[in-house]
């Protein structure tokens, strides 16, 4: 097989590398070690920053998200219970939109499949060849046996635990990552949310989240100990935490149910850098990690693979190397950028057990400022409605 643009891994990353690709005329290929099903399937965030629906609908995947998306024109943080509104729309002229990350990868898919575009699943044994020269390579196998895709580039769109990056020499690459010692519990419900917005909570007994995947589908989340078994969480356990920490406004008015997913996410913050190794360049969570928190993991990879497709639209149409040269600089400094505002806001909003009482006074005042301070609202809202794209 051969192709101009080799792409490892299936999911949004990927599909949107090689869509954005195929409205440039560059040929690309998907090489995906799960199932469509299992792709489809995967239960991930959904708050796209304005930059991403932007997207998205300029190149013809917007129609399903505008009809079913939830735009929000602000969030809420609750204090101790306290309810305190950042007006995004006000602050920005920008706003956000919930749609599930498996709707955007369902889009992607069925426009890649219309297209044409062909897509490899189930492919084993995947690994990457030759990057340092002008003859790159995938190979995988599947039940007919092994396979390789010649190309000019390879795309690592293969998430944290894909082949791309560790298959480059130790030596090239450098790591920053910081675990946090505490994870967040959620719950899926068919219940109406308690919110038209997300309410973030800050509370002494831990961070809560009230989200949402459509008016009738909730997605609920609790700080917890990474240690925690959901056999000592049941249902009702869970309701009675969040109605404490979302405060009384919340737990008078919410709507409980049984859960039909459940599962503990540990947060990490992880970077790593270059992002380009000769012929082949990461994007995504192949280079990057944030806390959700900050609902920038989707919209980093979406940022990556708008700044890549250019460059490689740039080098087959122009014959320059200056967008792929330059592609790693300037996704880091978005995603270094993201990282700094995944981390503030964390920080403010998670309990860290063993921290003295000056720790949380010190988060009370900081979240006092943000809600109370027309200037703190307003950087705070630019970073969370999106970042410019690089």
């Amino acid at each position: 097989m051969r192709t101009q643009v080799g792409i490892v891994g299936g999911g949004p990353a990927g599909l949107l590398l090689s869509h954005l690709l195929h409205r440039q005329g560059i040929d690309s290929v998907i090489v995906e070690r799960r199932s469509r099903a299992y792709v489809e399937g995967r239960i991930r965030a959904g708050v796209l920053e304005q930059g991403t629906v932007d997207l998205l609908a300029e190149t013809g995947l917007g129609a399903r998200m505008a009809r079913e998306g939830l735009v929000h024109g602000g969030i809420e943080i609750a204090i101790d219970g306290a309810r305190h509104r950042i007006d995004l729309a006000a602050l920005t002229g920008k706003s956000v939109t919930v749609y599930g990350q498996t709707e955007v990868t369902k889009d992607l898919i069925e426009a890649r499949l219309a297209a044409g575009g062909t897509i490899v699943y189930e492919a084993d044994e995947v690994s990457v060849h030759g990057f340092d020269s002008d003859t790159p390579s995938i190979r995988w196998r599947t039940a007919d046996g092994p396979q390789e895709l010649h190309c000019d580039f390879i795309a690592g769109c293969d998430g944290f635990h894909g082949v791309c990056r560790p298959s480059v020499p130790a030596g090239r690459i450098r790591t920053y990552e910081r675990v946090y010692p505490f994870g967040w519990l959620g719950i899926l419900s068919q219940t109406e949310p308690v919110s038209d917005e997300l309410i973030y909570a800050s509370h002494d007994r831990g961070f809560a989240l009230a989200s949402m995947r459509s008016h009738a589908l909730s997605r609920y989340y609790i700080q917890c100990d990474l240690d925690v078994k959901l056999d000592d969480w049941p249902d009702e356990r869970i309701w009675d935490e969040l109605k404490t920490r979302l405060g009384p406004e919340a737990a008078a008015t919410i709507e409980t149910g049984p859960s039909i997913e459940k599962s503990v996410a540990p947060l990490r913050s992880f970077v790593a850098e270059p992002m380009r190794f000769g012929r082949m360049f990461l994007a995504g969570d192949a280079a990057h990690i944030v806390p959700p928190t900050g609902a920038k993991g989707l919209n980093l990879a979406v940022a990556d693979v708008r700044v890549l497709a250019e460059a490689f639209a740039e080098h087959f149409r122009d014959g320059s190397s200056a967008g792929i040269d330059s592609y790693s600089e300037r996704a880091l400094k978005r995603v270094w950028k993201a990282q700094r505002f995944s981390w503030w806001f964390s920080a403010q909003l998670h309990r860290y057990d063993g921290a003295e009482p000056f720790a949380r006074r010190l988060q009370l005042a900081e979240l006092d400022y943000l809600t109370g301070s027309e200037a703190a609202s307003h950087a705070f809202a630019e970073n969370y409605v999106g970042l410019p794209f690089g």
